[in-house]
């Protein structure tokens, strides 16, 4: 497809660029957090030291020779390595760099750090936070509204709540010293004030492929591909929880990771402590989780953790089994901002690019809920790109892109 030949796919040693950024400010930013969250032992922060000085300074270079899986990334790496960090693909530079990270910290060795989520004390500081407690209350005053009103504001907390990326903000600090955990995100698309806006909203095309009440013949199922764990995640339970009680799925398949990666994204662990959360929570945060953790039990919610989603490819690549699973399926929801690098293909587009065209191979219907925090984006009408660019302000008219300012909606039928 002439597009994709005349899209360069998005490497991180631009100056001035988002991806650049990731790797030089906060890559390292990252280490630093992991190293002091842990009494990590001698062993262990020699390795991220040397972790820090080869993404920083140093080259690409092979995993260690007792890697379980050595052979699967020298294949996946072997044009890559001995060449500077900031010179390969983003989305191949990020995948590979939370891979060498979870080995500096002894996740998959032998000895006592193995299986320990490095990233847990950030997902657990946020889970157990006032802003979730605050959230979960205004479920109550939601179950107040009509029934389409709800559904929508469902919706709108899924998509929001994926400005409570731990990785978008590591290093970002506050006034008083702590941390911007993006927090006005998901609780104004709950709360009855005004959302960010969004660069485009096809909301009525996804609510088209679900009907309430559904119709005679085989079980729709719905599949949501996860993002962050936490406060993204507990809204996407709800949204779940949502589309099996009122009828739109009479199943949901959730896909989360199969080990931690981008410091929040969920995991199977996650998604218990989130289940567990609103379980255990008051009111209509209760009900629902108490539903959900039904839900899991019977079979209505299954979660599933294919290898392929820590994987450096688009989705354009996923092996044959996984395309089977979505096959057929009545809607997948893909969330979050690395999901639609993914889906799209992590190249710099013209943003007016289709977004039919570019996930037309994707297996049956797909949908993306994404805030806005790379530069990838495509399906934007011309006057749309036009005004986001004349108010940046910011000299490049791109910082709409990368500031998670703005979201968006978007279905391929």
């Amino acid at each position: 497809m002439a597009e994709v030949d005349d899209a360069p796919v998005t490497v991180c040693g631009a100056p001035g660029s988002f991806a650049r950024s990731v790797l030089a400010e906060r890559h390292p930013a990252l280490i630093e957090q992991v190293r002091d969250a842990f009494p990590w032992s001698p062993e262990r922060h020699r390795a991220l030291d040397a972790l820090l000085r080869s993404s920083t300074e140093g080259v690409v270079e092979p995993l260690g020779p007792h890697a379980h899986d050595r052979e699967r990334w020298d294949a996946w790496g072997a044009e890559y390595f001995g060449r500077s960090w900031f010179d390969v693909p983003f989305l191949w530079a990020e995948s590979y760099f939370y891979r060498l990270l979870l080995e500096a910290v002894g996740y998959f060795g032998p000895g006592p750090w193995r299986g320990i989520d490095p990233f847990a004390p950030f997902k657990r500081a946020e889970l157990r936070g006032s802003l979730v407690d605050d959230e979960l209350a205004a479920l109550d005053v939601l179950a107040r509204r009509p029934v389409a009103e709800r559904a929508a504001a469902y919706l709108q907390g899924s998509l929001w709540g994926n400005r409570a990326d731990l990785s978008f903000t590591v290093g970002s600090r506050t006034a008083d010293g702590g941390t911007d955990d993006g927090s006005d995100g998901s609780t104004e698309a709950r709360s009855g004030e005004d959302p960010p806006p969004l660069v485009t909203d096809d909301s009525e095309a996804l609510w088209s492929l679900l009907p309430t009440g559904g119709s005679p013949g085989a079980a729709r199922t719905v599949h949501i591909i996860a993002d962050n764990s936490g406060r993204e995640l507990i809204p996407d339970l709800v949204l779940i929880d949502h589309l099996l009680e009122s009828g739109r799925a009479d199943d949901v398949v959730l896909h989360v990771k199969p080990y931690p990666y981008y410091v929040s994204d969920a995991t199977m662990a996650d998604v218990v402590d989130c289940a567990r959360r609103l379980a255990q929570a008051s009111g209509e945060a209760g009900e629902a989780g108490r539903r959900l953790w039904a839900a899991m039990g019977d079979g209505r919610l299954a979660v599933r953790a294919h290898g392929f989603f820590c994987a450096p490819f688009p989705y354009a690549e996923m092996p044959d089994e996984l395309r089977r699973q979505f096959d057929g399926a009545a809607l997948t929801i893909v969330k979050g901002d690395l999901n639609y690098r993914r889906l799209v293909g992590d190249r710099l587009w013209s943003p007016t690019t289709p977004f039919a065209g570019l996930t037309a191979h994707f297996p049956g219907p797909v949908a993306a809920l994404r805030t806005l925090k790379s530069d990838v984006i495509v399906g934007l009408e011309p006057r749309t790109v036009a005004r986001l660019e004349d108010a940046a302000g910011d000299g490049t008219g791109r910082a709409w892109r990368t500031s998670g300012t703005h979201g968006l909606v978007q279905v391929r039928t």
